[in-house]
């Protein structure tokens, strides 16, 4: 590509592509939720001691699998406001995705949209896995230096998948909730009894580490009361062996499948890495995301988000035309970084950054 063509974003044609519809909204939420309850609709008759059908429960799972990552995919567009063409239906839909994929979608929604803001200002975001610094990685003892690799191996996508959306939104309300009854306890032993009749206006101005907003913390019980109510209702119909054994596999390998394709769209060789001073919103899109070249089937349960730089030229394009935005503009996209499958295990190696050369390096190289 050449220099003067990357000089903006105005080079490109988004506009046309930024409306929303409604139509199309409401038949990808059909077409993934109701064959997302028939699948689970059909474990009682799968699983039955003795017989031939309960060999489906392997398809059946990876079905169910991809599915749930296409779902979070919608959840995602819900977060940039592109799903629908309102603002109260993106949140309304966004929060019952939420509840589908078990993480709170606006807490989730919030921090994934200072990701865009700041899409490779590697010295104010360093990603999902938290990469250090070759400056920090070399301060640590060479025990410590093994755990950080062994941490970010692509193994740990499978129980950092369970984590990230099974364990770490409950921890974040009970911890957020300890936090506030810490704080609340050390204004009444400050200001005596009478401080409980101050209670409301204590607990609006109170902090928590766990999240930033009132609306925060809203979602975030509503969300762990619908989940845990979920559960519970889906060990009693399936039996809670059933329902768990079934549950903690298809939540794992589909959070392993969205944190694996959210890593290796930033996490790239020659990957835009680059210090707050000298950064470029516009370079971060183009250079800093790279576009997945997956099997069409593929790119339909994960909502067409291989088209990631366009989508980060303009998050407002809804899913159903990122394709569309990204073949009007090809001219302008040749150059970018296109990764096959074969092509991501390389980009698991790659978790420093290396601030003076501003690139992104792997453990040997250091």
């Amino acid at each position: 590509m050449q220099q003067s063509q990357l000089s903006n974003s105005g080079d490109f044609s988004l506009a046309p592509f930024r409306r929303s519809d409604n139509l199309r909204a409401v038949w990808q939420l059909l077409t993934t939720l109701v064959p997302t309850a028939l699948l689970w609709a059909t474990l009682p008759w799968i699983w039955q001691p003795l017989r031939l059908e309960r060999l489906l429960i392997v398809p059946v799972l990876a079905l169910l699998v991809l599915f749930s990552a296409r779902s979070f995919a919608l959840m995602h567009d819900c977060g940039h406001g592109s799903l629908f063409r309102s603002k109260a239906l993106n949140r309304s839909v966004g929060f019952l995705l939420g509840v589908v994929n078990a993480i709170p979608q606006y807490p989730w929604s919030r921090g994934h949209a200072f990701h865009h803001l700041h899409n490779g200002n590697w010295e104010r975001y360093r990603g999902p896995s938290a990469l250090l610094t070759v400056a920090q990685f070399q301060q640590l003892t060479p025990q410590q230096q093994q755990r950080y690799g062994w941490s970010r191996h692509p193994l740990m996508l499978f129980p950092g998948g369970f984590s990230y959306l099974v364990l770490r939104p409950r921890l974040q309300l009970l911890l957020g909730l300890a936090e506030w009854v810490g704080a609340m306890a050390a204004e009444v032993r400050r200001d005596g009894w009478q401080a409980l009749f101050s209670l409301v206006r204590r607990t609006k101005s109170f902090q928590s580490s766990h999240w930033y907003t009132g609306g925060e913390f809203t979602d975030l019980a509503a969300n762990n009361g619908c989940v845990l109510t979920s559960w519970w209702l889906m060990s009693q119909w399936l039996g809670a062996g059933v329902f768990w054994s079934c549950y903690a596999i298809v939540m794992t390998c589909s959070a392993a499948i969205f944190i694996c394709i959210f890593f290796v769209q930033h996490n790239f060789p020659e990957s835009y890495a680059h210090r707050s001073n000298d950064w470029s919103y516009f370079k971060g899109a183009i250079e800093g995301s790279s576009n997945l070249i997956l099997p069409r089937v593929l790119d339909w349960f994960s909502a067409d988000i291989a088209f990631h730089s366009i989508h980060h030229l303009c998050e407002r394009i809804p899913n159903y035309r990122l394709r569309a935005c990204h073949a009007a503009n090809q001219h302008l996209l040749d150059d970018c970084t296109y990764l096959r499958l074969r092509d991501l295990p390389r980009c698991f190696k790659l978790i420093l950054w290396d601030s003076g050369k501003q690139r992104l390096v792997s453990m040997a190289e250091v």
